[in-house]
């Protein structure tokens, strides 16, 4: 599966990348490459949390919804970014990337008022 993605503002430290390439990693359900043509150097790999971290329950403001097109609640795509720099695997849980599933809008969101981590350990 691939499918486009159109973030809603420039995301951090890429701002020139205008459209994603989301592609389901093969034989891993709920884990995905994410890139841009725009961008060469930005490869993430993302989770869908609702497979990954049920335990997973951010809170989006207004504006955070507004920013992707307000979707319905079973339309929300929440993917954590996974970063496995040092060599343990962690997913971002203060900045995930909310998607609208049934339009491609994304934004990149800051869950500042929230107790989540930059780092969740994926490792255990």
């Amino acid at each position: 599966m691939s499918r486009k993605l159109i973030p809603s503002s420039a995301l951090p430290g890429f701002p020139q990348a205008q459209t994603l390439e989301l592609c389901a990693v093969d034989g891993a359900p709920g884990l995905f490459a994410l890139s841009s043509p725009e961008a060469p150097s930005l490869r993430w790999f993302v989770l869908e949390t609702a497979v990954h971290l049920p335990h997973y329950t951010p809170q989006f403001s207004e504006d955070h919804l507004a920013a992707v097109g307000r979707p319905a609640q079973n339309a929300r795509l929440v993917l954590a970014v996974v970063n496995t720099a040092d060599q343990r695997p962690s997913a971002n849980l203060f900045a995930p990337l909310l998607v609208n599933d049934d339009t491609g809008q994304c934004s990149q969101v800051l869950l500042e008022s929230q107790d989540w981590p930059l780092r969740h350990d994926l490792s255990a």
